[in-house]
């Protein structure tokens, strides 16, 4: 499966490359976008669940590294207002 990084840049400034196993996300994120927090969390959850479910159809377990990044997405997440806002700088494949 082709993997991809997200790279992010989250309302404090901090950037972070967040991991996908698959290209799904191209079809949720778009590069030099900014989301409002809850958006970019719900199209993150859905975009790596969705790669995460291919693992699963294609290796028959789940993509443990997809629903840690997304651990990692929700906890980093928590420490923002709601009102704050993720830009996405850039794909890596």
């Amino acid at each position: 499966m082709p993997e991809m990084l997200f790279h992010v840049r989250w309302p404090d400034g901090r950037r972070e490359a967040c991991y996908s196993p698959s290209l799904v996300v191209k079809e949720h994120l778009q590069p030099g976008a900014s989301y409002p927090l809850d958006d970019f969390l719900a199209r993150s959850r859905t975009a790596l669940t969705i790669a995460s479910d291919r693992v699963q159809a294609k290796y028959g377990f789940a993509c443990s590294r997809a629903l840690g990044q997304l651990a990692r997405i929700e906890a980093a997440a928590a420490g923002f207002a709601p009102e704050a806002a993720v830009a996405v700088e850039r794909f890596e494949e």
